[in-house]
């Protein structure tokens, strides 16, 4: 084994894709002696080569990687999961951005509408690492660009009394589409949904992903208030979808049930399946319900 070129100086770039990949080291979805490679990181990561490059010899200077000549960067046996949570190069991560701006909305920290420089003045972090943030919460649907300047957080559900509320509209729509007496499958799409659900429970732990998970939960309800042939069903459903997003973001990270929610949806397939549409009306209630109280 061999020390790469001592990095100098490095962007907020490249100190965030090191902090990014030292989470990765955290939660063990790189394991040890996991190969990393420029080329895939920068794929991973929608970056050039260079910052990659800079990241890695940031990580290998804390002996949380390895470098070996002519085969590049692998996880160090020395990096285990407490070494490398303790461990922060220059400070915030994107993805600890992402989750602090997550909550703070949750929480009603933060107002409808701010600019770039609220941001900063609030969080003190590189433009850069904050408008990369932002951009990655725009692309899963959770603030909005303004035509002028500046981001607008959508409407969501913000307190649990509200959330509560929300789940009993729920039951009541969702139960009463699937007994709507023009309720009809599409046998194509509920088996697709039936693959979806399944390739997802085929996922380590380290592979989950709550943007992936919000989108397959959602186009599951969707999927069954369109069923419902009623396109206040459907509206309705796709409205509750639209607020809760922060909601769900944030419960991922705090109280996950994914398996326990996709099991419960292929329950509410295999029912429909078998055209017991009363049995996935009352598995609905309960799986709402169940959703409700966790």
């Amino acid at each position: 084994m061999t020390k790469p070129k001592k990095s100098s100086n490095p962007s907020p770039l490249q100190r965030d894709l090191a902090n990014r990949l030292i989470q990765q080291i955290t939660t063990g979805e790189l394991a040890v002696g996991a190969h990393l490679t420029e080329e895939g990181l920068a794929s991973q990561f929608d970056v050039s080569r260079t910052p990659v490059k800079a990241a890695l010899r940031l990580l290998a200077e804390q002996e949380l990687l390895d470098y070996h000549v002519n085969s590049g960067y692998f996880v160090s046996p020395n990096a285990n999961s407490e070494k490398a949570a303790e461990m922060v190069v220059g400070g915030v991560s994107s993805d600890t951005l992402y989750q602090r701006l997550i909550d703070d909305r949750t929480h009603n920290r933060l107002p409808d509408t701010m600019t770039e420089t609220d941001f900063l003045e609030r969080y003190s972090v590189p433009r850069s690492l904050l408008r990369g943030t932002l951009v990655r919460m725009a692309a899963d649907g959770l603030i909005e660009k303004r035509r002028g300047q500046g981001w607008n957080f959508p409407p969501t559900i913000g307190t649990p009394e509200l959330m509560t509320d929300s789940y009993q509209f729920r039951i009541m729509v969702e139960c009463g589409g699937l007994l709507e007496s023009g309720f009809r499958i599409d046998p194509a799409q509920l088996q697709s949904s039936r693959l979806a659900h399944e390739k997802l429970l085929e996922q380590t732990p380290a592979d989950y992903s709550a943007t992936a998970f919000f989108a397959l939960n959602s186009a599951f309800h969707e999927m069954l208030a369109r069923f419902s042939n009623n396109r206040y069903v459907l509206q309705a459903i796709q409205q509750q979808n639209q607020l809760r997003r922060l909601g769900e973001h944030i419960a991922f990270h705090r109280a996950p049930r994914q398996i326990d929610s996709c099991q419960e949806h292929l329950q509410i397939i295999e029912a429909l399946e078998s055209n017991n549409t009363e049995w996935a009306a009352a598995l609905m209630r309960h799986h709402l319900n169940t959703a409700r109280d966790v």
